[in-house]
């Protein structure tokens, strides 16, 4: 039976997709075949989020099953980390006891970022490919609890996310410290080398092999327009008239310049950000004596 040994538990929005894609460069690490299977999460469940474009990835992609689960990780061969990333796993604690039922020596690694700015991260993902229909953050955010309600799916959680403490405290209490490491997201974008050694070292692997850490993985943008944003993303007739006549290379290079320029990184308004502080200023201090990091940048406006 092949299983992980180490789990990149949260948060979502802070990292974790680059952090996916860096440690698959290293040799002594074997990532999961693709990111977010979600089976300490949703082990057994027959999954039916709603939401706009509800057939999205986590209805359909999630594995439920240990059978499907154990196959994800078949090719691993001689790689002494074995892993996968879900950061699901950090917002619905019920993988906590699974995690301890099927890998309970298993390494866990969370990444957190400043709660607000996690939040309205996580609403610009959603609006940039039109999953989000209210281009409002705080009518979004007044929304949230009614669409958590009718079974939303997590990508509209924008605020309940970002609890860490809350989240983080029934790993620290079913597990040895020792096998949990918690970085946050301002450290890894400011150096990301130095996290990622510590890292190679949290899982017993070479740190003195080189990554290219170039990439940037699951910016969060939005649309200038949202006209031509569909127009350069989806099926088009016009397109597929003069796609015959366009080599791909060229094709692939002017979409991605018209994507670049179309898409733009906004702004959170002060009091939203103030807002959303005072809501999550207790679950802030409890967790800066839980992970004993200094987290006042959080609070400030």
């Amino acid at each position: 039976m092949t299983l992980p040994n180490f789990l990149i538990i949260g948060a979502a929005k802070a990292g974790t997709t680059s952090l996916y894609k860096y440690l698959e460069q290293h040799p002594d690490v074997y990532m999961s075949s693709f990111k977010e299977p979600g089976f300490f999460a949703f082990e057994g469940q027959t999954l039916n989020f709603q939401g706009p474009g509800v057939k999205y990835r986590i209805n359909k992609w999630t594995v439920t099953d240990l059978d499907s689960y154990q196959e994800m990780f078949a090719g691993a061969e001689n790689q002494k980390a074995i892993g996968e990333a879900t950061p699901l796993y950090l917002y619905y604690t019920q993988a906590c006891d699974r995690i301890k039922h099927y890998i309970p020596d298993a390494k866990l690694i969370a990444m957190l970022r400043d709660p607000v700015e996690r939040a309205f991260s996580n609403y610009v993902w959603a609006v940039q490919p039109g999953a989000e229909p209210i281009t409002n953050f705080t009518e979004a955010l007044a929304a949230e609890p009614k669409r958590i309600n009718d079974n939303w799916g997590p990508r509209w959680h924008y605020k309940a996310q970002g609890f860490y403490y809350q989240q983080l405290k029934p790993y620290f209490e079913t597990f040895d410290p020792q096998q949990i490491r918690v970085y946050l997201h301002q450290d890894f974008v400011a150096n990301p080398k130095q996290v990622l050694q510590d890292i190679f070292n949290f899982l017993e692997i070479d740190d003195s092999f080189e990554l290219d850490l170039s990439k940037k993985h699951n910016v969060s943008q939005i649309p200038r327009n949202k006209t031509w944003h569909e127009f350069i993303n989806k099926p088009n007739p016009l397109k597929t008239l003069v796609k015959p006549f366009i080599p791909l290379k060229f094709r692939t290079n002017i979409k991605k310049q018209a994507k670049t320029k179309n898409l733009y990184k906004p702004k959170l308004n002060p009091e939203v950000r103030q807002q959303l502080i005072a809501e999550y200023q207790t679950d802030i201090l409890q967790l800066q004596e839980l992970i004993n990091r200094d987290l006042s940048q959080w609070l400030k406006v």
